[in-house]
């Protein structure tokens, strides 16, 4: 094992004295091509590229003598510490931090950043990253090659943002480029390059560039939580909440109740995207998407569309509304990760089953149609649960029954989960 390993962030500005020191002393020195030119590293000690993090440590691990690792930023924000510091390598390390690119992005558009998403786009889990830039309206994104601004641009696709894209950040070769999401995809962009996209509700914009969508005038206040502060304003206490709590009436499949199981069965999360089909009053949509979850809500009558348009703003949250009819509109959207079916029948169940989302949650008014749900769910290879809700409203001043709500809760999974 290595005498000694040092990790070193570099963000372009000259090296401390405590970050020359170790390199002095370095016998190894690994790191990218612009770290490995730096003047400081050692003429005599072994060089090596850092592609791969597990070769590297793997190579450090074997060592005698003192290590320095150089990478960009902070390396333990998203950096490479995190491998170093696996048990299969046995490695203690001492870290010199420096500005991490996030930072250094938002810097350079002139904008706080302890309101953001910050999250790390691989090409093999970009939608991911993606479906946090549905949802929030300030994320940045930690490109790498093949998941970069285009990729991050085309799979947002009709959901327009700000990008504000900062290549090469500490280095000669810097530049920061602000433009829409659409712009965006036409540029080829050089790696390594931080992605701060911005737009919807509530968003900041950018030095310099108005957010699409933003809302005018957005109250701007201190928050005491870094990322999405759960109890920001306007927010509502709470979930499956009553009519009042929309200044509308719930039809008998929307009773708090009904909607308060199907949220527990879908489960959403910050990172998936959920199919919101046959929107009724937009309670659920705007319930899920509270949950930090990306939401497209699907709906035949542009009045549902527009008002739960309205809802999600009231609310304060992100979703995506699209006006069509089910199952042909469907065709057309992205890939979910869960589905909840308001209205449609086998036909739209059928039709998502062959998207393989993890779970469809849908309800069903009387037996018959449950059954052809349920069988639709299990010819499409989904394992079915499916439950009996009623729910009665009590009027307490005289504890007599108000309202009496019964549907069937049909949930499918996927099989081999």
């Amino acid at each position: 094992m290595a005498d000694r390993v040092t990790v070193i962030g570099w963000d372009g500005s000259p090296l401390t004295d405590v970050a020359r020191s170790a390199l002095g002393a370095a016998t190894l020195v690994a790191g990218a091509a612009h770290h490995l030119a730096l003047p400081e590293v050692p003429p005599g000690a072994e060089r090596i590229r850092l592609g791969s993090v597990d070769l590297a440590a793997r190579r450090i691990a074997q060592h005698r003598g003192s290590a320095v690792v150089l990478a960009d930023g902070d390396p333990g924000y998203f950096g490479v510490v995190r491998a170093l510091r696996a048990p299969e390598y046995g490695l203690e390390v001492e870290v010199v931090p420096a500005v991490s690119s996030v930072a250094a992005a938002f810097a350079r558009a002139g904008m706080p950043w302890d309101d953001a998403q910050v999250v790390v786009a691989h090409s093999r889990d970009l939608r991911r990253a993606v479906n946090v830039c549905r949802a929030h309206p300030k994320v940045a994104v930690l490109t790498s090659p093949g998941a970069g601004p285009a990729e991050l641009a085309l799979l947002l696709g009709p959901v327009h943002r700000t990008f504000v894209i900062c290549e090469a950040l500490g280095t000669q070769r810097e530049q920061v480029t602000v433009l829409t999401s659409d712009k965006a995809v036409d540029h080829t962009w050089r790696d390594p390059n931080v992605v701060i996209v911005i737009g919807g509700s509530g968003a900041t914009a950018a030095r310099g560039a108005p957010a699409p969508g933003a809302a005018r005038g957005a109250l701007q206040v201190g928050g005491w939580l870094a990322g999405r502060d759960p109890g920001y304003p306007g927010a509502v206490r709470g979930w499956a909440l009553p009519a009042p709590a929309y200044a509308t009436v719930l039809g008998e499949s929307e009773s708090p109740q009904m909607r308060a199981a199907q949220l527990a069965r879908l489960g959403p999360r910050v990172g998936d995207l959920v199919w919101d089909i046959g929107v009724g009053s937009g309670a659920a949509a705007v319930e899920t998407a509270g949950f930090g979850a990306a939401v497209i809500a699907v709906d035949r009558d542009p009045d549902v569309c527009e008002r739960t348009e309205a809802l999600a703003r009231r609310f304060g949250v992100q979703l995506q509304v699209v006006h069509g009819t089910a199952p042909q509109i469907l065709e057309d959207l992205p890939e979910p990760d869960v589905v909840r079916i308001g209205g449609g029948g086998p036909d739209v169940v059928a039709a998502c089953a062959a998207r393989r989302p993890e779970r469809i949650v849908t309800h069903a008014a009387t037996r018959d149609e449950a059954e052809a749900v349920c069988r639709a769910l299990e010819d499409g290879g989904y394992a079915v649960e499916c439950a009996l809700v009623q729910c009665v409203e009590m009027d307490t001043r005289v504890w007599a029954e108000r309202e009496r709500a019964v549907a069937f809760l049909v949930c499918g999974h996927r099989a081999h989960l």
